[in-house]
């Protein structure tokens, strides 16, 4: 008899109150000597309206690290069927962890001071998060693992604050008189990422009461081989398209540069992101015959924007793959982009809706700009 894996529980953590979009340069603070020009129109662009930091909206100090949001989305798995000191199988993905060493899983693991487990990372940005989820799935599927939690989590205001950009204003002081902002690259996602953390609990049985959901599948696929990247940290990015390490940078170029601040390529992401992430994958998806749009009750894209809805649909019908935009569910607007967490936020949000409903098929959908990789998971609700 084939061994199937449920999704037995879904959690998701959001550090302090809502942050509206009037709020939010006076939270991450204001770079230079005048607010942000592109601002507004980015957050008119995103749709956007509330989203969570790990800050204090008060006082400014930070309230959370990478890996205590993680823990406390890790905590609330804790129920009366299932307590966290049982995991086997802790495998944590995120874009920026705390500390280059040692890696994000094994803070986690020390801030939840549960017993001694198999402990992994799972390196990345967007997609950080579904692998490790993948591995859990994996995991528990071979019959290595019987309890495993997976999470993804994102700690980006820690990068955004106004006052990581000080020494690059401060040195470039002519240039900014003329245009009085940091570049748009880096402006941009100032206004676009958020703080959140996910958890999912994973085993090779259903819930005996409520709903579980049975792991289909997930496929991942990258496309680093036709692609240079699109959204990048610690490096600079030559005329060439290439990545120059920040190991290779002097000291002085780190600050100058805010080198180690996240960057988009905007032009590159409205090039190819949709082709990418959309598209291509999906067409072979849909050819192979494990996505019949017919069959897709719910589709819960994680894409960056609102921006983006209507062409994620356009290169979604592009792959013979028509879900209608009233079968989707996302929480974007009021939870904002939070990477690798978004995925789990949404399903965490719908699994406690009470609206599904048992046979229901669920798809997700997982695009990254690092450098062009996507994933597609699908789940039924058992």
């Amino acid at each position: 008899m084939n061994k199937n894996v449920y999704i037995n529980d879904i959690q998701a953590f959001l550090p302090n109150e809502k942050v509206n979009n009037e709020e939010v340069e006076a939270v991450l603070g204001q770079v230079g000597n005048r607010p942000s020009r592109a601002r507004k129109m980015i957050l008119r662009s995103n749709k956007i309206i509330s989203r969570h930091y790990a800050i204090d909206k008060i006082t400014g100090q930070t309230t959370h690290n990478n890996a205590q949001l993680t823990a406390q989305a890790v905590r609330k798995l804790n129920n009366e069927r299932f307590d966290i000191n049982q995991i086997d199988l802790l495998a944590c993905g995120t874009s920026i962890p705390d500390q280059l060493l040692p890696n994000h899983a094994l803070m986690v693991h020390g801030e939840l001071a549960i017993p001694s487990c198999e402990v992994i990372a799972t390196s990345g940005i967007c997609l950080s998060g579904t692998m490790s989820l993948k591995y859990g799935y994996m995991s528990v599927l071979s019959g290595q693992s019987q309890y495993a939690v997976t999470t993804g989590s994102e700690n980006s205001s820690a990068m955004m604050r106004a006052k990581n950009f000080e020494n690059e204003v401060d040195t470039k002081i002519e240039a900014l008189q003329k245009q009085p902002e940091i570049a748009f690259e880096k402006d941009f996602l100032r206004w676009m990422l958020s703080d959140g953390a996910g958890a999912v609990l994973m085993t090779d049985q259903p819930n005996a009461q409520g709903i579980s959901l049975k792991v289909d599948w997930i496929k991942q696929k990258s496309y680093a081989n036709e692609q240079d990247a699109c959204m990048y940290a610690g490096a600079k990015k030559q005329a060439d398209g290439s990545l120059k390490s920040w190991l290779s940078c002097s000291q002085s170029e780190w600050l100058s540069q805010s080198l180690f601040s996240v960057k988009q390529d905007v032009k590159l992401l409205n090039e190819h992101i949709i082709n990418y992430t959309v598209t291509k994958p999906l067409a072979e998806l849909v050819e192979s015959g494990l996505v019949v749009a017919d069959n897709v009750d719910y589709f819960i894209p994680h894409y960056s924007s609102g921006y983006f809805r209507d062409k994620v649909y356009a290169g979604m019908q592009q792959a013979n793959c028509d879900i209608p935009q009233e079968r989707w569910f996302t929480n974007l607007a009021s939870k904002g982009n939070t990477g690798s967490a978004s995925i789990y936020i949404m399903l965490a949000d719908l699994f406690h809706s009470g609206d599904l409903k048992v046979g229901d098929k669920l798809l997700c959908y997982v695009p990254e700009s690092g450098r062009f990789s996507t994933a597609f998971m699908h789940f039924t609700v058992v």
